[in-house]
């Protein structure tokens, strides 16, 4: 017995298929800790794990695989989320970045999937937006808790939203508003340290994971592109919201559908890249790489959606 064999319902292959996924997780001070972890579990091979901040005592009540030693050094999040991979899948591919996204989107580019573990509003509209115009799935991931009224007491609630090319985005669920984008700005930028506690996060992430490996092995046989879930803490339930159902089918009309790819995009020179009569440039985007990632990119800039995602339900479904 291999250590996958008890999840082999999710298909003949589907260990292959989560060995050659890479995922993408943005943010893992919290939800995002929770789904490292679990991915690892799974058996998930690459991860590309970006976090700008360092561990803080603060965080110690929700950051899965931090401790106290990580404190003291100031040790990085990515860093920790990496640390918790390999020790559960010491070959796992793992790239590891403390900055800003954006710093490093050329490495999310090559991602399968991305999962979002951000608070700002802004944030999750920015990262949303980088995912439609890759054709990349984003799992996004929020939870926050509000006083009720005058009431001693409060609401601990959150959702996560799978939003994939053509499908329903945070935009048409509600999720991201006009409205909360100003109140945010408003702000200057510092949306304030929102509370948070350990399982409404290791919920949220659960049921992230769980469409994550919906997406890519179904193992009932109804592969999902487009999912809204609603957490209740104080009632115990995760519901999918009404405003869901009145969305599903309908184009999203935020993201049009021939708004993709990158503008800078030359193919003739990423073909002079392999042009041995040439020397490698490097006044274009792309230079010198190997050819697994070249294709990568040319599948992300082309269609990606139908080149990785599709071919991988396909094969999970032996068609």
């Amino acid at each position: 017995m291999t250590w996958l064999d008890r999840q082999s319902f999710l298909g003949p292959d589907s260990n292959q298929v989560l060995h050659d996924l890479t995922v993408g997780l943005v943010g893992l001070g919290g939800g995002n800790s929770h789904v490292v972890q679990q991915l690892a579990h799974l058996g998930v091979g690459g991860f590309v794990l970006v976090d700008d901040d360092v561990i803080s005592d603060s965080n110690l009540n929700r950051l899965v695989g931090g401790t106290w030693d990580d404190v003291q050094e100031a040790r990085s999040k990515a860093e920790i989320a990496k640390r918790v991979v390999l020790n559960v899948n010491p070959k796992a591919r793992v790239v590891c970045h403390k900055a800003k996204w954006q710093e490093v989107a050329e490495h999310l580019r090559a991602c399968d999937i991305i999962i979002g573990g951000v608070d700002r509003i802004i944030a999750k509209s920015e990262l949303e937006a980088f995912c439609r115009r890759f054709l990349i799935p984003y799992i996004d991931m929020g939870m926050d808790v509000h006083r009720l009224g005058d009431a001693n007491g409060f609401l601990v609630a959150g959702q996560v939203v799978l939003s994939s090319p053509g499908t329903p985005c945070l935009h048409c669920l509600g999720v991201v508003t006009d409205s909360a984008l100003t109140e945010e700005a408003g702000q200057y930028g510092d949306a304030g340290g929102r509370p948070q506690v350990v399982w409404p996060n290791g919920i949220l992430a659960s049921t992230a994971v769980g469409l994550l490996v919906q997406l890519f092995t179904p193992w009932h046989g109804k592969p999902v592109r487009s999912a809204y879930f609603a957490y209740d803490a104080n009632e115990g339930t995760t519901l999918v919201p009404d405003r869901f159902r009145r969305r599903v089918g309908k184009v999203c009309s935020h993201y049009p559908t021939e708004v993709v790819g990158d503008p800078r995009f030359d193919i003739r020179a990423v073909m002079s890249q392999f042009d041995s009569s040439t020397e490698p440039r490097e006044d274009i985007f792309v230079t010198a790489v190997p050819s697994e990632k070249w294709f990568k990119k040319i599948f992300a800039w082309g269609g990606r959606w139908l080149s990785r995602t599709t071919q991988r339900f396909f094969r999970s479904r032996k068609v």
